[in-house]
């Protein structure tokens, strides 16, 4: 680094250089396979990945990029990757070799080499976790991404993906995520009727999202909400205020028999209009807010219950 706290070797400038060529390989399976490394395109993607390589390090633990590839331009436009950059291999390079590097036709200026950062089926389960996204035979690298995001955002702990699913190390599914690959952990190539099993055998409900469901997310959401609000409500075959793990299927076919049968239910979401159907993306969110929403409103009506009833018990007589 020199003084400005800048990569101080001269920017790789050359396109066909060796080491372009080997970071550009990282575009296919084959590579990502065989070296368990990644891209990270853009200053978001990259952005998130080095918060975490930081928190890692800070926590004695391995750190997930290798290295970083930037121009000077995207140094200008964003200073904080000077300090977040600190520790890994960091370069200045020309835009024609981040071009060279990167999997899309207008690069962003930043590219960041990463470790693979999946984790085990048995690190979620043994975490507790509270709510997970299923996605079986997703096959679709923007969808799968997309359906990552939403889970992150809804506060999921976990995306699962089918062996049968797609690559989530795609450079588009990568993108697709917009840096909540970062964030939440995520657990590749598992088999459905084990993981259906193991939720099942902790007391986590197995949803299967499917427009021919016999349940209706939004009556659900009502009973979970009259429940809540009232201390009682009609006998309701699931409380969405519980641990679920919410099975989503493939783009064009949905779940299979298979993948169906493995369900405690199916849970169909309302279609109010003329549409046809709603795509995996849309879906997906309705179905992780709604789980979401209601377990955080149990949990913050529990919360109000103990502070009342610890209120109560401060208003009483010292002397008994």
């Amino acid at each position: 680094m020199n003084e400005s706290g800048r990569p101080q070797d001269l920017p790789l400038s050359n396109p066909r250089a060796d080491r372009v060529r080997d970071v550009a390989k990282l575009a296919g399976r084959p590579a990502r396979l065989k070296r368990g490394q990644f891209l990270a395109e853009g200053p978001q993607a990259v952005r998130e990945a080095l918060k975490l390589h930081q928190q890692r390090l800070a926590a004695g633990a391995p750190g997930v990029v290798t290295e970083v590839f930037a121009s000077e331009s995207c140094l200008d436009r964003f200073p904080e990757f000077e300090e977040l950059a600190e520790g890994t291999n960091a370069r200045l390079a020309t835009d024609e070799v981040l071009a060279a590097m990167a999997d899309t036709v207008n690069p962003q200026g930043i590219v960041a080499v990463c470790r693979f950062v999946d984790v085990t089926l048995a690190d979620v389960l043994d975490a507790g976790p509270r709510l997970i996204a299923v996605l079986c035979q997703v096959r679709d690298p923007g969808n799968a991404g997309t359906v990552l995001r939403a889970a992150d955002s809804a506060g999921a702990d976990a995306v699962v993906f089918t062996a049968s699913s797609v690559d989530i190390y795609n450079p588009k599914a990568v993108r697709s995520t917009a840096g909540s690959l970062f964030h939440l952990p995520v657990v590749l190539a598992v088999d459905p009727a084990e993981l259906a099993a193991e939720c099942k055998a902790r007391g986590i409900g197995v949803l299967a999202a499917d427009g021919y469901g016999q349940l209706d997310l939004d009556v659900l959401q009502d009973e979970s909400a009259r429940r809540r609000l009232t201390g009682f409500g009609p006998d309701s075959v699931y409380d969405l205020a519980g641990p679920t793990a919410w099975f989503f299927g493939n783009e064009a076919q949905g779940l299979s028999d298979e993948e169906l049968e493995l369900a405690d239910h199916r849970v169909a979401v309302p279609v109010y209009g003329a549409a046809e159907s709603l795509n995996l993306g849309t879906a997906a969110t309705v179905c992780l807010y709604a789980s979401a929403r209601s377990q955080r409103r149990a949990e913050a009506a529990g919360g109000a219950e103990i502070a009342m009833g610890a209120g109560a018990a401060g208003e009483q007589d010292p002397a008994g």
